[in-house]
């Protein structure tokens, strides 16, 4: 078996997304128009010039004629895809691939969610009928046992283990709060977020991501071709995707410090863009901040921090805006939302952003290489993505 990747074979040439936020004024359709008019104008493309596109939702639409209609194709392929939190970059994915296979020029990525409308968050999905082992709690309280798990295995003491948490919030809504599409932008101090109700275990309002709608887009060619539509593409380095064994229930050993599929997404997506130590080589990352102990364990579970020291990481500041390794430099899901489906391509349109300096007041100063990562399902029984992009 082998994962031979599309390093520098593909290259992003234009990318378009709506603000996150509560569209009461606007159906799936228009924010599908907005993203995909903005990627168009972005790439200086006309939009009979994309060949084929790749459309994620998981609950806005059932096919492809959810963006046919919207952008009145015609009759070009359109495939749906869904893979939990995952589906816009899943989307992405599948696009690459096809533009990097031959079987097309030009094509479009583009992920949306209609969720305020519905009244409910997250994965509010019909799940098939199983064998009994999978546990039911909400999904705050499945991430909320990380935090308990981490302090107790590190020996973190579980008031300073709040303390990281409330860090990783405060500075995602400072990142935010420099957003113009984000959600919510404002700054909210520590002191607040500590104190919010809570909702489950350790975890506080403030430990949540938010409710959205949203949309986002991607205009993806050939590296050779790349400079035909704009000055400054970026080029994407590795695309890695792991559904793991979902068994992380039943087995002794497993503790709910990590996630084993995120680990081997990401050795995957190293491997393919030739990546040694992501401490150092990694510019800058969107990770999916669901809850707050989620992104602490990630900062292990991608190496960007040794086992057991992430938390002294946060705390001194290495993930902030204009620390050494930025992380969700565009507020993440905390400031903007989770609207399922364009979750991941907004996370790639702010590698879009910073890596041709465009991210205005909260641009870091000169990135070469981004990661965007998002897991989807819970702990123990999840599907993970992780790219790797650069100039």
């Amino acid at each position: 078996m082998a994962s031979n990747g599309i390093r520098d074979r593909v290259a992003i040439v234009g990318m378009g997304c709506t603000p996150f936020g509560e569209h009461w004024d606007k159906s799936a359709s228009d924010m599908l128009v907005d993203a995909a008019g903005e990627a168009h104008r972005s790439a200086q493309i006309e939009p009979d010039q994309v060949d084929a596109y790749w459309l994620g939702t998981m609950g806005s639409g059932l096919s492809g004629l959810v963006l046919s209609e919207a952008l009145k194709i015609p009759y070009k392929p359109v495939t749906h895809v869904e893979n939990f939190c995952a589906t816009g970059s899943e989307a992405l994915r599948n696009a690459c691939y096809a533009v990097a296979s031959g079987a097309y020029d030009t094509v479009m990525a583009i992920g949306v969610e209609k969720l305020k409308d519905s009244g409910y968050s997250g994965l509010v999905v019909g799940e098939p009928a199983g064998d009994g082992t999978a546990p039911e709690p909400t999904a705050p309280a499945m991430f909320s046992l990380l935090a308990p798990a981490y302090a107790k295995k590190y020996g973190v003491d579980e008031g300073v283990l709040k303390d990281v948490m409330a860090r990783i919030a405060w500075k995602n809504h400072v990142n935010g709060a420099k957003n113009p599409k984000a959600q919510f932008r404002k700054e909210v101090p520590i002191e607040t977020i500590k104190a919010s109700p809570k909702v489950a275990g350790m975890l506080g309002i403030f430990d949540c991501s938010g409710v959205s709608d949203g949309s986002a887009a991607a205009i993806v060619c050939r590296a050779e071709d790349a400079h035909r539509y704009c000055d400054n593409p970026i080029f994407v380095k590795a695309l890695s995707f792991v559904a793991g064994p979902a068994e992380g229930y039943m087995k002794q050993d497993y503790d709910f410090t990590s996630f084993p599929e995120v680990v081997a997404a990401a050795e995957d997506a190293y491997k393919q863009a030739g990546i040694t130590n992501p401490r150092d080589e990694i510019s800058m990352a969107e990770v999916h901040d669901c809850f707050t102990p989620t992104e602490l364990v990630l900062m292990e579970d991608l190496g960007f921090s040794p086992r057991g020291q992430g938390w002294k990481d946060v705390l001194d500041g290495r993930f902030d805006g204009d620390g050494p390794q930025p992380i969700n430099p565009d507020g993440g899901l905390k400031s903007f939302g989770h609207p399922i489906g364009a979750s991941g391509l907004r996370m790639m349109y702010e590698m879009w952003l910073q890596l041709r300096g465009e991210a205005g007041e909260r641009q870091i100063d000169d990135p070469q290489t981004g990661m965007t990562h998002n897991l989807g399902g819970a702990p123990g029984r999840c599907v993970s993505f992780v790219s790797i992009v650069g100039k």
